[in-house]
This record gives C-alpha cells, sequence and structure tokens, in this order.
C-alpha cells in the first residue's frame, strides 16, 4: 500500500518539520502485512543522531498494555487464571484486607491500590522487591471490584508480582520468551532496557511550553502519583530507570509494537498468542462510570483503553476514554496510550494495528490522532 506509506511518511515530516516534534517513529500492519514504516527527526538532539526504525522510544503507560497483553497469553497458556487470587501466591498482599484482589481486579484497574507510599522515590520504583513489599503491606482505597481508579504506577508491579510468584517468572521474563522472541522482536519491545540497547534509546526532550500544573495537593492524582515518581523528560532519559523492570511502563521500537498487536489480532505466521474467543474479551468493554483517581468519566476494556487515539475523549496520561471508530465496531479496538503522547493499539475488525513513538515529552496526541485518521481513511469501510 505504497499510498499509505506516502501519506503517513509526509505526516511524520511536516510535524517533525512545524517543530511540533523533535523525533516520529510510525508503523501500521494491516493483517500482518507492513503497509507503512515511516521515521523522522532527531532520536537525539545532542548528538545529531537520527531517528531509525530500530530506535527504541520510552513509551510510558503505553507499555501497560504489552503488560496485559503477556498476562492474557499466560492465562491462555494455562499458567495464570483471571479469577486467582494474589495472596494465594503472594500471602503477604493479603494485608489490611486485600486478600480478595484477583488477577481479573488488576487487569481491570478495580484492585482499589493505586498509589505507592507518598514519599516513594525513583529509587525505590528501581527496586522490584521494596515496590512488591511497599504495596503488599499498603491498605487498599477500596474493596475491590467495586470501584475504577488508574493504577499508574503500581499496576505493572501488582500484576508482575501475581506472574512472579504464580510461575516463578518475571513479566520481562515471559515477554521475551513468550511474546517477542517467537515474533523476532526481542530487541524492540521491553521493560527494563537490557545494557547492550541502551545506545539505541532515543533521547526525550521536554515540552516547548510551561509544563502542566501539578495535582492538587491530597487528591487522589496526587497521592496516586507522589511527587518524587511524576514522569518527566529528565526522568525518561534515566538510565537507571530504563534499564529497571517497571511494567507501568516500557521502551520499544513502533515496529515492535505494531507487530506484537497484530499477532495478538492473530496475524503472525506460526505464532499462536490468543485465542478469537479471548481476544474479543480483551477488547470487550468492561467497564463505563467514574474513575476514582483521575476525578473523570472513563471507560475500560479487560486490560487496556478501549479506543484510538483519532477521536479520544479523556487524556493521555490517564489513557481511559472512548471514542466512535472510522474502521471498526464497538469492542473492535484495543491498547494504550502514555503520558508523553505514544500509543500503541490495534482493530480487530479491519486487521489493523498502530503504534506512533515520539520524544517530545508532554501529553499531546497530535501526531497520533493524525496518523490514526490517516489510516482510518485508507481502511474504512
Amino acid at each position: 500500500m505504497t499510498g499509505l506509506q506516502e501519506r503517513v511518511q509526509g505526516a511524520v515530516d511536516r510535524l517533525v518539520g512545524d517543530g511540533g516534534e523533535v523525533g516520529l517513529q510510525v508503523s501500521v500492519v494491516q493483517r500482518g502485512r507492513v503497509v507503512a514504516d515511516a521515521a523522522g527527526g532527531a532520536a537525539d538532539l545532542g548528538r545529531g543522531r537520527a531517528v531509525a526504525p530500530d530506535t527504541l522510544f520510552y513509551a510510558a503507560s503505553a507499555a501497560k498494555g504489552v503488560a496485559s497483553a503477556v498476562a492474557h497469553v499466560l492465562v491462555e497458556r494455562g499458567e495464570l487464571a483471571y479469577d486467582m487470587r494474589a495472596a494465594d501466591v503472594w500471602p503477604e498482599f493479603a494485608a489490611h484486607g486485600k486478600g480478595g484482589v484477583t488477577l481479573r481486579h488488576v487487569l481491570l484497574h478495580t484492585a482499589g491500590v493505586p498509589a505507592p507510599p507518598y514519599d516513594t522515590a525513583v529509587e525505590d520504583l528501581c527496586d522490584w522487591d521494596r515496590m512488591c513489599a511497599m504495596l503488599a503491606g499498603s491498605r487498599p482505597w477500596w474493596e475491590p471490584g467495586t470501584r475504577f481508579g488508574y493504577h499508574a504506577q503500581t499496576f505493572g508491579f501488582l500484576l508482575g508480582e501475581i506472574v512472579r510468584r504464580a510461575t516463578g517468572r518475571g513479566l520481562a521474563w515471559w515477554l521475551r520468551e513468550a511474546v517477542t522472541r517467537p515474533l523476532g522482536i526481542e530487541d524492540e519491545v521491553h521493560f527494563g532496557v537490557p545494557e547492550a540497547l541502551l545506545g539505541r534509546v532515543a533521547r526525550q526532550e521536554p515540552a516547548t511550553g510551561p509544563p502542566p500544573g501539578p495535582p492538587e495537593p491530597g487528591s487522589p492524582l496526587d497521592r496516586a502519583l507522589p511527587p518524587g515518581i511524576r514522569p518527566d523528560a529528565a526522568y525518561a532519559n534515566r538510565a537507571d530507570v530504563l534499564r529497571a523492570d517497571i511494567p507501568s511502563a516500557g521502551t520499544m521500537t513502533a515496529r515492535g509494537a505494531a507487530r506484537l498487536y497484530s499477532a495478538l489480532l492473530g496475524h503472525a505466521d506460526g505464532v499462536d498468542l490468543v485465542s478469537p474467543a479471548r481476544l474479543a474479551e480483551m477488547a470487550a468493554l468492561q467497564y463505563e462510570g467514574r474513575d476514582e483517581v483521575m476525578g473523570m468519566s472513563a471507560t475500560w476494556a479487560f486490560g487496556f483503553s478501549d479506543y484510538r487515539p483519532g477521536g479520544a475523549r479523556g487524556s493521555a496520561g490517564s489513557a481511559s476514554g472512548s471514542a466512535g471508530s472510522a474502521f471498526g465496531s464497538a469492542g473492535s479496538a484495543f491498547g494504550m496510550v502514555g503520558m508523553n503522547g505514544s500509543a500503541a493499539y490495534a482493530d480487530i475488525d479491519s486487521g489493523v494495528a498502530v503504534a506512533v513513538m515520539r520524544n517530545r515529552f508532554d501529553a499531546d496526541l497530535t501526531a497520533a490522532s493524525e496518523i490514526d485518521r490517516i489510516v482510518g481513511d485508507a481502511f474504512s469501510a
């Protein structure tokens, strides 16, 4: 689909040329075939390094979709069950009435553990055992399953420790062995980046305008994102953060992310990640109502946002919202966006997977939205 490649590359070049973007990387895969693969701009302004197809980008919460995908693959394989209780494999987690939390609650952000301690520092986030011990000892905000609230930083640790305790292997190990290695993208989608690949990571640049104001002190969002661990460009460039397994975020290429979502759709020769029935369940609307953390209305699929950025309502930081679909019906689109404007998602009806990576660290979804509209025009009925 040469025309789509030209339109996507043209959009990348214009967005970079207009100065809104530093570097961009886009991949579109339709029924297993790469139909657009575009890159432009600088991966590192200071060193004059250009974005290449294999440049890795910090993707913020877009990686939550990857983490959820691994969980669904493990359920498909019989390693996990959605209604297994965390405390059955992680006994310490039952403290303070959390014994009823299940894997399903974690994937749906209804577990009631959306906040780490308020004094959490970046060094704590990089210490897996310490973070899990702090969360095990925490008090829940609500009875599991009774409310929804985006678990911005705690999601990956809750999911990852359940996986580790239940299977004896960590989430990053399963990502590599069950997903990325069979797909040939083991160097392209990561929670923690291997030391040898750090040189391929794009440098995140701060927003050009004034930074957004902090949450109201004492508000649910303020408590869920303590000041010491609120991500920005400097945070995303830290080598210890990039190396650490913090599965609420991650680092990836656009082509790796799009290839992964295409495989979830069932379009990877010789690699069956989930059944058609499970795929439909993953994308189906599971929740519609108030987000107790973000203080806004939200909709949610099974471990994923249920919308594409071309028509999202809600914020990139919350990755929650909904939209009409230009090339798919309700319950067809699923994926995640990140607070730095990255996005990775798929649409069941059209068989299309899309990923957009960028290194201007702000919540601007202009690039992802424009790419989504171009792709929607190409594949609308």
